[in-house]
């Protein structure tokens, strides 16, 4: 899975794509339309980050390239690439339990705390995306 060059776009099958984990300083893009809403996207080696209306979505702490991202109301869906394993922080609902899955094996159940925040570490090689399915449990 190549880097998001544009660092986010809207892809033919309706998901969003973001990040360029391979950025040696960090660069930004706002102000992009996606279904109505407006999205910021910061990227670069060190941390991917998207914001929706102002508001958090994704972080990366090293940077990804994300492809495929789409949330619903009781699931969330990306593949995720990265040079080294990586922590991804999710802004969802608070207090709520989700099933979490990579590469279609199920690794457990995560509950966010009052903040909505759902954290989850992913080993990566570079190179190699893995899928992730997180879904209300």
């Amino acid at each position: 899975m190549p880097v998001v060059e544009e660092l986010i776009r809207k892809d033919a099958d309706g998901t969003l794509s973001f990040g360029n984990y391979l950025l040696d300083t960090k660069t930004k893009l706002s102000d992009f339309e996606y279904e109505g809403d407006l999205y910021k996207v910061k990227t670069f080696k060190e941390i991917t980050k998207l914001e929706k209306n102002g508001l958090f979505v994704y972080e990366s702490v090293e940077g990804t390239a994300v492809t495929g991202f789409r949330i619903t109301e009781d699931t969330v869906t990306m593949n995720v690439e990265g040079a080294e394993d990586t922590q991804i922080t999710l802004g969802l609902e608070p207090d709520t339990e989700y099933k979490v899955s990579y590469d279609g094996t199920e690794i457990g159940n995560i509950k966010t705390k009052f903040n909505g925040k759902l954290v989850l570490s992913v080993e990566l090689e570079n190179g190699q995306a893995r899928s992730i399915v997180i879904a209300k449990a």
